[in-house]
C-alpha cells in the first residue's frame, strides 16, 4: 500500500509540481513549487511552445521559447517530483539517481532542442533517457555493493 502512495505522489507532481507537496501536508513547499512552476512556465512561454509542438510546428515552438528561463525547468520539475516521492516515504540511499540524472539530461535536451526536435519533444526524450540511465546506474551500484 505504501508503494501506491509513492506512485500517487509522483503522478500528482508530474501533473503539476507542488500538488504532491500539498498531499504530503508540506504546504509552504507546495506553494513555492507551484509559484516557481508558474513563473518559469510563463517566462519561458512554455505553454505556447507545448501547443506549437503538439501541432507539429516546431519552428514556431523554438521561436516563442525563452531558453534562458526554460533551462531552469528540468531541475525544478525533477526536484519537485523527487521531493514528493521522498516525503511520501519512498526512496533509499540511491533513489535520487534517476531523478538527478534525468534533470541533468533534461537540461542538455533544452540546450540542443533548438537544433533538433524543439523545446518540448527533445526535453521529454532526454528526461526519459536520463531516468533510464539513472535507474541503470542505481541497479549497477546495488549489484556491486550487494555482491561484495
Amino acid at each position: 500500500m505504501a508503494r501506491a502512495k509513492e506512485i500517487e505522489k509522483i503522478l500528482w507532481s508530474i501533473a503539476l509540481p507542488g500538488f504532491a507537496q500539498f498531499l504530503n501536508k508540506k504546504y509552504f513547499k507546495g506553494f513555492v513549487f507551484i509559484a516557481l512552476e508558474f513563473l518559469i512556465n510563463v517566462q519561458a512561454n512554455q505553454n505556447q511552445a507545448i501547443i506549437f509542438s503538439f501541432h507539429g510546428e516546431i519552428k514556431k515552438a523554438v521561436e516563442v521559447t525563452d531558453y534562458s528561463w526554460l533551462m531552469f525547468y528540468p531541475c525544478l520539475y525533477l526536484f519537485a517530483i523527487y521531493d514528493a516521492y521522498r516525503d511520501a516515504g519512498g526512496g533509499d540511499s540511491f533513489s535520487f539517481l534517476p531523478f538527478v540524472i534525468s534533470a541533468y539530461m533534461g537540461t542538455i535536451g533544452v540546450i540542443y532542442s533548438p537544433h533538433l526536435l524543439g523545446p518540448i519533444w527533445l526535453l521529454i526524450l532526454f528526461l526519459v533517457l536520463g531516468a533510464a540511465i539513472g535507474i541503470g546506474i542505481r541497479h549497477l551500484i546495488y549489484r556491486i555493493f550487494t555482491n561484495t
